[in-house]
């Protein structure tokens, strides 16, 4: 057996859903959402599974889909693309994976930041590649110069950004991406941002993508995700944009990985990347109004929560909460004795030393799902 993976433990978000589902306990750890999604979009689906092809689609996605993501981006970003610069894949984590099979050879340095998303490290491993962890620190998360100053060097081959930042629900200000992209362009580094919560993001922010930055349009692969952008995690379909160069090797990592995506779901996908921008604004205003409430019953119940930019989470800071027991204990005694599932935010980290005060709910639930869990949290507040 491949011992990198067998290896593994369960993941977190399946050990505490899986917990939350025994015990009847509220979920506000695992993130998908329990509203939100377009009729439309899923109606699209519907009759594009009875009247349209259901073999298989082009390796590289539909013609309309992949059109469709250019057009939605060059209105939403100012980016200039064409449809050979990309490939639609079976979701954001096989995105990941193809770009990471394509572009991390045995000994190349990959640059992540920790708290990072699960996936990217065992790839990164699986790949050959040698880690290098940046670490991130509450409450503000932030990049600096002097954190890129150590960690890349002319070694360096990949860069991996998740922008906005799960865990951290923080979204990288243009400061931070111009040193990112200085440090990549210095050493002659490529880029790969995971941008999947590009739209959900809050007060007013706009979302700057790695490839607008002057010299990196060539050098950044770029990871999207419909099930972030509609809510309709499960419908798995995603996609990589990037240089003609960089997108035909990933294209050829993705053919034997899931090798293309149910035709019907692309479909959709098309006809709802096409909506006007009102929707998104609506969109992303549901959301706040979430994540509004949230914070406000946190602060209620005498939590501190941290500021929450994009994402579907908001992290609570434990120790500046007045609790003195770590993220795990917390999470875990809040599920079986409060019975509200949340997640810990050590999970995140690689490095022996994790940040251990801070754990991450995701708000994109129901507003009776959001006072369920509230009022279990005071609950949990009380245990400690």
């Amino acid at each position: 057996m491949n011992r990198l993976f067998a290896d593994l433990p369960t993941t977190i978000f399946e050990h505490m859903s899986g917990l939350a589902r025994t015990l009847g306990a509220i979920n506000l750890g695992q993130g998908f959402p329990d509203f939100g999604w377009p009729e439309d979009v899923v109606e699209a689906a519907a009759r594009a599974l009875v009247s349209g092809s259901n073999q298989y689609p082009p390796m590289r996605g539909l013609p309309e889909l992949r059109e469709a993501i250019c057009a939605h981006y060059r209105a939403h970003q100012g980016l200039e693309l064409v449809p050979d610069q990309v490939t639609v894949t079976s979701g954001a984590t096989e995105a990941l994976a193809a770009s990471i099979m394509a572009l991390v050879s045995p000994g190349d340095e990959v640059l992540m930041f920790q708290p990072l998303y699960d996936s990217y490290l065992p790839m990164v491993r699986h790949c050959g590649g040698v880690p290098r962890l940046a670490r991130l620190e509450p409450p503000d998360w932030r990049i600096t110069e002097a954190m890129l100053a150590e960690q890349v060097s002319d070694r360096t081959r990949l860069v991996i950004l998740n922008n906005p930042l799960n865990p951290a629900a923080r979204a990288f200000d243009a400061a931070e991406m111009q040193l990112l992209a200085d440090a990549c362009i210095r050493h002659d580094a490529l880029l790969l941002t995971d941008e999947v919560w590009e739209h959900v993001m809050f007060d007013g922010r706009a979302h700057l993508p790695a490839a607008a930055l002057p010299g990196m349009v060539e050098r950044t692969v770029k990871v999207g995700s419909a099930g972030k952008i509609f809510s309709l995690t499960g419908w798995k379909v995603g996609w990589i944009v990037a240089s003609e160069a960089l997108a035909g090797p990933i294209a050829k990592a993705h053919q034997f990985l899931t090798f293309t995506t149910a035709p019907n779901l692309q479909a959709a996908v098309a006809c709802g990347l096409g909506k006007q921008s009102s929707y998104f604004s609506e969109m992303r205003a549901t959301f706040q109004a979430s994540r509004d409430a949230l914070a406000r019953g946190l602060r209620e119940a005498g939590y501190v929560a941290l500021p929450s930019e994009g994402t579907y989470f908001l992290c609570v800071d434990l120790r500046a909460s007045g609790i003195e027991v770590d993220d795990v204990t917390f999470c875990e005694r809040a599920v079986r004795e409060a019975g509200v599932a949340a997640i810990p935010v050590s999970a995140f980290y690689d490095d022996g030393n994790p940040v251990r005060h801070v754990i991450r709910l995701c708000f994109a639930k129901r507003s009776e799902t959001l006072d369920q869990g509230l009022e279990r949290l005071a609950r949990a507040r009380a245990c400690f």
